[in-house]
């Protein structure tokens, strides 16, 4: 079978920037906001502030046992991005370009917040927060955009696909 390359390219090229762009975030923050406490802008729509998350999504999980840890955060994240990255390299040329938009910008985040979890002491850098008043998000990462953005790509290609077979 021909691997489709500008496909390939193209879905590489995705994953490379977006890794790339979370790494330099994630250096900048530690750098210009680590320390300062919150900074807040647009009228407090957007605030910043540096922390270090040892747990999953709003912390979940920093409390539970090393090993425990260790298999969920990052072990099993590990095997679901290999999977994915299996699926794609297997299907590669029967899947459209937002389909591999959508799983590239799942397996960039993935990989960006794994390499925090391998190479920054199982700890995560965060430093975004939005919302209005007390209705907020968690603070979160570039790597927690791409991981939420390419699911809802995700979800937006296979509900277009239903509707396009019903």
């Amino acid at each position: 079978m021909k691997i489709d390359k500008i496909k390939l390219l193209l879905f590489s090229l995705l994953i490379l920037c977006s890794v790339g762009c979370d790494r330099v975030t994630k250096g900048l923050a530690k750098e210009h906001l680590e320390g300062l406490g919150e900074l807040s802008y647009l009228n407090g729509t957007l605030r910043l502030v540096y922390v270090e998350n040892a747990g999953a999504a709003m912390s979940m999980g920093a409390d539970w046992h090393p090993d425990l840890k260790f298999w969920v955060l990052s072990l099993l994240p590990m095997g679901v991005l290999a999977l994915v990255l299996g699926f794609v390299l297997k299907n590669i040329n029967k899947l459209d370009f937002t389909h591999l938009a959508g799983l590239g910008l799942i397996i960039a985040g993935g990989a960006g917040n794994l390499f925090d979890r391998f190479f920054n002491n199982s700890l995560v850098p965060d430093f975004m927060n939005l919302g209005v008043n007390n209705l907020r998000t968690g603070i979160f990462n570039v790597a927690d955009v791409c991981i939420t953005t390419g699911i809802i790509i995700t979800l937006v290609y296979y509900r277009s696909l239903e509707r396009a077979t019903a």
